[in-house]
């Protein structure tokens, strides 16, 4: 399927070309070739997928937590179940011995100095299990902008009081160490192996399971009830509680993107590439079609060519940080990009209302680098990758249902 990405025998040429057309100096282009590489493995695809895709290992625990907190609360039962809950945020917590016991060691906090993760309104916290493309992913919904705060400082940040960008309202956690599976890990196994469950036989056994992350890792997604990217209502010429709902829906599928990405192509990066083709499907999915002066807006470009300071662009300028001049080209390439793909989008709505289609397209822009879809013949390319990914599935090889 890489081979479907390039249309071109020469693909890096090629995106010297559009970058030196959109204004970038040698050096500019140096840094936005390294910048703007395509790094989704398209090797892992396997020739059969149905999707939605089968759901992942943990989320048998957090049906389990789901059905706990219909009686305890969803913070009550979180308290108990997840390490970090267990801490409040201070600086410098993550240095302590009793800190790094319980997260890197599991140690139970009985006993000691813990008085544990303080929430606004830990009453309208919801756990909810979403049906995404990717499979089920657990979602933890806070009901206000300091809770989910506190929710990313204790679940991202070691507990420690990290600034978290206003432009940030969700974020996907991923390869979180749940030391609650791992102690039902163990229980299990001292129930099947009862005559040989010591301490040092349980060393052993966790040296083996320290390799299988599927059995004690998790992904789930913190999700704010904000406006989207910090973008008011009035500014986006909505009324509050319309805006309000659709935030929900684009924030949420936007994460499922990422959960989707990282899934079939192994790769969920903070580069704003990713974030086009997540907030493609957050948009889509909350009003049907997609707008590309919505997008640009999240970004702060919304007053092209300027940039308003403090938008989400620059919370995706890479290690290392792009040069202002190669960020100015940036900004040209999204615009440019945007406006492709609402044109495509336009052009061909009927088609990718098709709940077949759609993750079909969101494979085809993991096929693409942001040169080639701010490209004038981003629309062909496009639909190349689209038509051929279509013949694999009338072959069988790709499967999809509807969700």
């Amino acid at each position: 399927m890489r081979a479907m990405s390039t249309l071109m025998s020469d693909l890096k040429s090629f995106r010297t070309d559009v970058l030196t057309d959109f204004g970038a100096t040698a050096a500019q282009v140096e840094e936005l070739l390294v910048y703007n590489q395509n790094v989704f493995d398209h090797n892992t695809l396997t020739d059969r997928v149905k999707f939605p895709l089968t759901s992942e290992p943990h989320i048998p625990a957090w049906e389990e937590y789901a059905v706990s907190a219909k009686v305890l609360g969803v913070f009550e039962v979180l308290k108990q179940r997840l390490v970090q809950f267990q801490f409040p945020i201070i600086e410098g917590i993550s240095q302590t011995e009793a800190y790094q016991s319980a997260t890197r060691r599991g140690v139970a906090t009985d006993g000691m100095i813990a008085t544990g993760l303080v929430l606004q309104e830990p009453e309208k916290l919801q756990l909810i299990l979403h049906q995404s493309l990717a499979g089920t992913i657990p979602v933890l919904l806070t009901g206000n902008r300091e809770d989910f705060v506190s929710l990313v400082q204790a679940l991202t940040k070691r507990n420690e009081p990290q600034p978290v960008p206003n432009s940030m309202g969700a974020c996907i956690v991923s390869g979180f160490n749940n030391w609650d599976r791992i102690r039902q890990y163990r229980q299990q196994w001292s129930a099947e192996n009862p005559a040989n469950c010591s301490q040092s036989s349980w060393l052993e056994e966790f040296g083996r399971l320290i390799p299988q992350k599927q059995l004690y890792q998790d992904k789930f997604i913190l999700l704010s009830n904000s406006s989207y990217s910090n973008v008011s209502a009035k500014d986006i010429g909505l009324e509050k509680a319309q805006w309000q709902r659709l935030s929900l829906t684009i924030r949420l599928e936007h994460e499922c993107t990422h959960y989707f990405t990282r899934r079939l192509f192994n790769s969920m990066q903070n580069n704003i590439f990713d974030e086009l083709i997540a907030d493609y499907r957050g948009i889509v999915a909350a009003i049907g079609t997609y707008r590309a002066d919505w997008f640009l807006h999240f970004l702060g470009l919304e007053s092209f060519p300027n940039y308003r300071e403090g938008g989400r662009l620059q919370n995706y300028l890479g290690n290392p940080s792009l040069s202002d001049g190669a960020f100015k080209i940036l900004q040209v390439l999204v615009k440019a990009a945007a406006e492709n793909l609402q044109s495509f989008h336009v052009e061909y709505v009927s088609q990718l209302r098709d709940a077949n289609i759609q993750p079909l397209m969101l494979i085809a822009l993991t096929n693409l680098t942001l040169e080639e879809l701010a490209d004038k013949s981003a629309d062909f390319r496009i639909q190349q990758i689209l038509n051929n990914l279509l013949n694999i599935q009338s072959t069988d090889r790709i499967q999809v249902k509807a969700i």
